[in-house]
């Protein structure tokens, strides 16, 4: 039992630093090309 007061509230600490990391990347714009990068596989690079 004494297991679990300790690993509950690390467990609940890092889920909300998770979300906190997602958010943050919502905000700073890291989802709003998603189509980008799946198109520039497809264009040829003929700079090699």
């Amino acid at each position: 039992m004494n297991t679990l007061v300790i690993l509950v509230p690390i467990a609940l600490g890092l889920g909300l630093l998770g979300l906190c990391a997602f958010v943050w990347s919502l905000k700073a714009g890291q989802f709003d090309d998603l189509d980008g990068a799946a198109h520039r596989i497809l264009d040829e690079d003929d700079a090699l």
